[in-house]
């Protein structure tokens, strides 16, 4: 898929919204989960095709746009990476708060979708489509929200992590309580009530805690 076919496809299955604990941000949010899924799959023509994460602000990474819009020290002036960016939520914030940014996404549609709200927000970043994981990051300070859904995804992105914070990086990993959370290795730096949509949760609001991850 050429990234000019990927922007036309996000533009026409999304409406512009605003996610609730992040109201400054406008993005291209899907008003529902099964329709642009379907949209998705016969797009790629091809069942099986990954949830389109991108579509949706999840918790995570509202919580870390929150923290940085309300904290621009936290990342004014720094390298940044937003890694699996998704949306790009919690990228954009950090953009506005003053950092050279760098959304790392390994789907063409969510990259579509970063440079789509990075646009709509007026703020310049950067998107790189590929695995990030495969190399050590050079940011100073990485974001990571909502990637501990899965045990193979945490099982990657968390020994990745803690390295990269040995490396001196700033890592702020921010969660919901999914089940492959670590238990260990994590201080408490910020607490959110982030409300959410049953379509895609278990209940209506989530406990949401950004994390900075240690070595």
């Amino acid at each position: 898929m050429t990234p000019e076919a990927a922007a036309a496809f996000v533009a026409a299955q999304t409406a512009i919204g605003r996610a609730p604990l992040v109201p400054e941000l406008e993005l291209h949010l899907a008003p529902e989960l099964t329709p642009i899924w379907q949209a998705t799959e016969a797009n790629f023509a091809r069942a099986c095709v990954e949830p389109p994460y991108w579509a949706f602000a999840w918790p995570g990474g509202q919580a870390l746009a929150r923290f940085l819009l309300d904290d621009p020290a936290q990342v004014a002036g720094q390298r940044v990476l937003d890694l699996a960016a998704g949306c790009g939520i919690a990228a954009i914030a950090a953009a506005r708060a003053g950092a050279t940014v760098t959304a790392a996404e390994i789907d063409p549609l969510a990259a579509a979708a970063i440079r789509a709200n990075a646009a709509l927000n007026r703020v310049a970043l950067s998107v790189v489509l590929g695995d990030a994981l495969l190399a050590p990051a050079q940011a100073e300070v990485i974001l990571a929200g909502d990637v501990c859904y899965e045990a193979r995804m945490s099982g990657r992105v968390v020994p990745w992590l803690r390295a990269a914070a040995g490396r001196g990086a700033a890592v702020l990993l921010a969660d919901p309580g999914r089940a492959y959370l670590p238990r260990e290795g994590l201080e408490v730096v910020a607490r959110y009530d982030v409300p959410v949509t049953r379509e895609l949760e278990d209940r209506l609001v989530r406990e949401t805690t950004v994390y900075r991850v240690l070595p």
